[in-house]
């Protein structure tokens, strides 16, 4: 054969290698209770803390997966807007040296890097992996003359244990209590079926075959998250337990949605989606008919996506409606995953609005159009100590603002003496969207150049104000309030000013904001040196 005559076929080897599905988020059961994590963690004001882990090893070698990365993973979505923990990453690894390990090997060396002791640290490891604990076959065949038939039929279980520890990283002791022991099922079927024959002198034969393998790497992730839910909650001492009973965390969520989704008609999944989206305010409610080709529906989908943390896309797939419609099923009385407010019969499907209990003790759905979910701002001091609202002249100040929704963010700072500078947005930070449930940290004190230090100035009284709105403000804001940030603002003394312009722009409605305030005291120091010293 002559390879150049194949130059054609060949041609088409970059288009076939491409996958042949959009890639998707690894989403595992507990990933809304990560999430519910992160809003106790917040409500609490955890302070941050610094945690690292060890090598988790699996004893049986069995499971060759990325356990470290996956509790990584689970406290970086546990510390989204509340910021508990924060992961130091340092791995000596001689068998495998990489270029951060040599750099900061050289850096340490010559003083020019610091790394902060972690406080707590992580141990443990894949306990145990026993295969086929269950295991059960069938096979049956029949035989003649001409024909030859066959059956056979298999299931096993196979059972995987993680157990992980807390430790304190100090003493190098593990802390009493504060341990997760759980296990995991996955399991493997098949079935096949043969067919073999003879007709006259010639022979032929049928084999078809059906088979599942639950993978090892889906189950420990969930053993992971489980017991980061639990390590994190008990050493928090915050009722963690509230976010294990939440009915996304039910093995058979994603399956029955997946049932859903394939039954359903394409229309109804549509307007479910649509109905959705205008429920949690991405689209207006006069957009309930628009075609899935709209850009304003298009845009709005990529919105959701993005804020829920999946692969934008901007089109509709079965991670978008898992994700869009997991408000929208419940348990059961008979402990199974229900619907609540769809009405697949129709057309035009619309959403419950609210469950009322009836006389007999089930729910009622009461059906409507959902009223879009309002934007809220939190707006919160990050400091660690325990008042904070009195800080001393110089002290730095840390704070973070978190939308529920993507939406335009604007931050105004007012110093004592009146003077106003915008924070956000700023040269370094030039882009007022900001996605939901990520904090946004004032200044941002994970850069290594934060673009601005916010110190407390003069004695009396300071004021941080954000401003967050669906639509961009900087077409309806007087011109000093969108230039370039960090400066003073002409024509604009005290707060009250920004919030009139914000209040006459929008004309009172459209934005949501929020304000902080602390007092500033001289340096104890200073106050010490300038008090009057008793005379000899």
């Amino acid at each position: 054969m002559n390879v150049r005559d194949d130059a054609v076929y060949q041609s088409y080897g970059s288009a076939a290698n491409r996958p042949a599905n959009k890639p998707v988020r690894s989403i595992s059961s507990f990933s809304d209770s990560l999430m519910c994590m992160d809003r106790l963690f917040r409500e609490a004001q955890v302070p941050t803390t610094l945690i690292t882990s060890k090598w988790i090893p699996d004893y049986s070698n069995r499971v060759p997966v990325a356990t470290k990365e996956m509790i990584v993973t689970a406290l970086s979505q546990m510390s989204r807007t509340s910021n508990a923990f924060r992961y130091v990453d340092y791995e000596v690894d001689i068998a495998r040296q990489d270029t951060v390990q040599n750099l900061t090997a050289i850096l340490l060396g010559i003083n020019q890097m610091q790394l902060q002791r972690p406080a707590l640290y992580v141990s443990g490891g894949v306990a145990f992996v026993d295969q086929n604990v269950l295991n059960n076959r069938f096979n049956v065949g029949t035989s003649a003359s001409r024909l030859e038939t066959g059956y056979s039929q298999n299931k096993n279980a196979t059972i995987i244990g993680l157990e992980l520890h807390l430790g304190d990283f100090r003493t190098r002791t593990l802390i009493p209590g504060l341990d997760s022991a759980n296990e995991v099922v996955i399991g493997t079927g098949g079935q096949g079926l043969d067919l073999a024959g003879r007709i006259s002198t010639y022979g032929w034969n049928f084999n078809v075959g059906r088979d599942y393998t639950q993978g090892s790497g889906a189950a420990i992730r969930t053993l992971v998250e489980l017991a980061m839910i639990e390590l994190a909650g008990k050493w928090a001492r915050v009722p963690y337990w509230q976010c294990l009973t939440l009915d996304q965390a039910h093995p058979d969520f994603q399956r029955q949605l997946r049932d859903w989704y394939d039954e359903g008609d394409v229309g109804i999944r549509h307007g479910l989606i649509r109905q959705s989206l205008i429920s949690h305010g991405y689209l207006g409610p006069d957009k309930a008919n628009v075609p899935l080709n709209d850009p304003d529906f298009r845009a709005a989908l990529a919105r959701f996506q993005a804020d829920q943390g999946m692969v934008v896309t901007g089109s509709i797939d079965f991670p978008t409606y898992e994700r869009a419609l997991r408000s929208f099923v419940g348990l059961g009385e008979d402990g199974k995953l229900v619907r609540i407010g769809w009405t697949p019969t129709t057309a035009a499907p619309i959403l419950a609005s609210t469950v009322e209990p009836s006389s007999t003790g089930k729910g009622i759905q009461v059906y409507g159009s959902a009223a879009p979910a309002p934007l809220k701002l939190e707006l919160r001091i990050e400091n660690p100590k325990p008042d904070k609202s009195v800080f001393e002249s110089g002290e730095q100040i840390f704070a973070s603002a978190t939308v529920s929704r993507a939406s335009y963010l604007y931050c105004y700072f007012a110093e004592s003496l009146g003077n106003v500078l915008r924070l956000l947005p700023n040269p370094s930070r030039p882009t007022s969207a900001v996605p939901a449930n990520q904090m946004v940290r004032i200044p941002d004190w994970m850069a290594p150049n934060p673009g601005f230090v916010l110190d407390a100035g003069v004695p009396g009284t300071e004021t941080l104000t954000c401003f967050a709105s669906v639509e961009d403000p900087a077409s309806r804001l007087p011109a000093p309030l969108v230039e370039p940030g960090l400066q003073p603002l002409p024509g604009f003394n005290g707060m009250h000013s920004i919030r009139e312009a914000f209040h006459k722009a929008f004309d009172g409605r459209g934005y949501v904001e929020q304000t902080l305030q602390w007092e500033v005291r001289p340096r104890r120091a200073q106050a010490a040196d300038a008090s009057p010293q008793p005379k000899s």
